[in-house]
């Protein structure tokens, strides 16, 4: 379920499964939530509608607590930013995506932007919903990442906030929730509910996302890559290495971004389709 026509599916089923409460409490969730685009367009194009079950500032707010949680580790660990020279460079090339963000939705200017590094073998980075990041090492040291490239994945990241993947995710799982809750009500089940912090760590770390999702964020991330005067093609190169560093057990990066010909090739068609702002930021 990853758009509005798909949810209300959603709700027609479990109404002749639970009744028309369950189809009430859905669509009460629906309304509220709201079912638009968390973005502009930009010049890639990106306009498909999303079903939003729960709010923006209970995502953030929750991605802000489970950051901390997680970064608290680290530090205790003493596996965050500890190679100052990393982080200066990774902060860098998020100071300049993150200042191109506007074009697709204005209000991340103003997001509470965090960038740490976190010391990993694994080949994995992520950003959370309200502008929260992390960059693992073994991405940097095992790929050997040009800045183009790790523009390319950090944009990419940048754009799953942008277009608050993780959101849709958890209303996804709002939506099941709130059937098996009013059926296990129907049914004198106990019902409980799930914490958000976690869920919102689950949905950004683990889980894998859509097809569409990532389709979405390789195209605003290649426009960010572009307008912030990095090489777009920086993100084909970066998934064929990461796609050869795989061998027999994919990178934590390739187990929740599938990869593919298919994906390459469309890859190349949007960083072409994005040179000229390339070409545009370079003359700034």
């Amino acid at each position: 379920m990853r758009d509005c026509t798909q949810l209300w599916r959603r709700f027609t089923t479990l109404s002749r499964l639970g009744g028309l409460a369950v189809l009430g409490a859905l669509a009460g969730s629906l309304a509220l939530g709201g079912c638009a685009s968390t973005t502009k367009p930009g010049a890639v194009g990106i306009e498909r509608q999303q079903a939003l079950l729960v709010s923006s500032e209970d995502i953030e707010g929750a991605a802000a607590r489970s950051y901390r949680q997680i970064t608290s580790t680290a530090t205790r660990k003493g596996q965050l930013n500890r190679n100052p020279q990393q982080v200066a460079r990774v902060r860098e090339v998020a100071r300049r995506l993150i200042a191109q963000t506007g074009t697709f939705r204005p209000d991340a200017l103003r997001w509470k932007w965090e960038v740490n590094v976190i010391t990993s073998k694994e080949l994995n980075a992520w950003c959370m919903a309200g502008g929260k990041i992390a960059v693992y090492t073994g991405l940097l040291e095992k790929l050997k990442l040009t800045d183009d490239e790790l523009a390319a994945v950090m944009g990419h990241e940048i754009a799953h906030a942008l277009r608050e993947h993780s959101r849709e995710q958890i209303s996804e799982q709002m939506a099941t929730a709130v059937a098996i809750s009013v059926a296990g009500a129907l049914l004198g089940a106990p019902t409980g509910t799930a914490d958000l912090a976690g869920l919102v760590a689950d949905v950004t770390i683990t889980k894998p996302n859509s097809r569409t999702h990532e389709t979405e964020a390789d195209r605003i991330g290649v426009e960010l890559a572009a307008r912030a005067g990095y090489n777009p093609y920086g993100a084909v190169t970066v998934w064929q290495k990461m796609a050869r560093e795989g061998g027999g057990e994919p990178p934590e990066l390739l187990s929740t971004h599938p990869s593919s010909a298919a994906r390459i090739a469309d890859l190349k068609v949007y960083a072409a389709k994005v040179m000229p702002l390339y070409e545009q930021a370079k003359k700034r």
